[in-house]
């Protein structure tokens, strides 16, 4: 990637953290997936500032933004929009729904019926919706952000395993130190900061910057660590069931955003380190004496990080 392309879209990290204090990591990870046309479920308590991501994300895009508030009466329909007939034209016109926009925040998607979480499969897959035999086609840059209660379990319908391989990668905002809240309370004193969030990065850059991401080259080696760690997740003792290839290709595809963000043109071992987490612990499912002792998906996959090696490659090999 370009230079100046790479400063643009490390500018919308800064831009962002103008409103979500001390979470740098986790913005960068946000950004990662939305360069890589993927989609995030973000799994925290609330207050943490799930909803002001989403939306200072989109300010700092420039991109359309809507809000779905998921609940256990909320139709397919309400997500994907209705063909209304018009008296008028004597014909059946197409009333978009949210999901129709550039970022859409998925607000307590397990609170919805499967029913109604599924309508979102098609457009988080395939960039489309289809309603009543007709597909439109959803708008390019496209980002469906969830959250989630990871404490609330009463009314709730869990996301199925089909559905969470859909999500690129999960993230935890987690509670700000007691400086960082401090500054977020001297921050919204007068005026929310969001107001004062100004686009830095256009659509049209952003699409660049993902077609390049994918130009990132991929050392042999490097791949074979991805498909090793990858694999290491299937025959743990912990786990009964591991990520799959579309796990292999959510994490290759982080890394070679990464490296581009940090300025390189190849991807190193230790980029895959750092997304492994985020992009394949939620792909997991754990076995019952492992979720007895309360072990997390996350301390599985830094089990394998530490037990995997890393092929000695030089630099000169890695950027061939």
């Amino acid at each position: 990637m370009e230079k100046a392309l790479a400063a643009k879209v490390n500018g919308v990290v800064e831009n962002v953290e103008r409103v979500i204090f001390g979470k740098h990591h986790e913005i960068e990870l946000a950004l990662v997936a939305l360069m890589c046309r993927g989609h995030i479920l973000v799994e925290d308590v609330p207050g943490t500032g799930k909803t002001v991501l989403a939306k200072a994300l989109a300010r700092s895009l420039g991109c359309t933004f809507r809000r779905i508030q998921f609940t256990p009466d909320l139709l397919p329909s309400d997500v994907t929009g209705v063909s209304i007939f018009n008296q008028q034209t004597n014909k059946f016109e197409f009333r978009p729904g949210p999901v129709m926009s550039q970022v859409v925040l998925a607000d307590e998607i397990n609170r919805a019926t499967p029913k109604t979480q599924s309508a979102l499969l098609e457009s988080m897959d395939e960039h489309q919706v289809t309603v009543d035999g007709t597909t439109y086609q959803l708008p390019e840059p496209f980002l469906v952000m969830a959250t989630q209660n990871p404490i609330e379990y009463e009314g709730t319908f869990p996301l199925p395993e089909a559905q969470l391989d859909r999500f690129f990668m999960r993230i935890q905002l987690g509670y700000p130190t007691s400086r960082e809240e401090i500054a977020i309370l001297d921050a919204q004193r007068i005026i929310h900061p969001l107001e004062t969030i100004d686009q830095v990065l256009s659509s049209e850059d952003l699409l660049r910057a993902q077609s390049a991401s994918r130009e990132i080259h991929l050392a042999e080696s490097v791949k074979k660590y991805v498909v090793d760690v990858v694999t290491a997740t299937r025959s743990h003792p912990d786990v009964y069931l591991g990520a799959s290839p579309r796990g292999s290709l959510a994490l290759s595809r982080a890394a070679q955003a990464y490296a581009s963000m940090n300025g390189r043109d190849y991807v190193v071992p230790d980029d895959v380190k750092a997304l492994a987490g985020p992009t394949l612990a939620h792909r997991l499912i754990l076995q019952p004496q492992a979720r007895l002792k309360d072990l997390a998906a996350t301390t599985v996959i830094a089990e394998i990080l530490a037990s995997v090696p890393v092929e000695s490659t030089s630099a000169q090999a890695l950027r061939a």
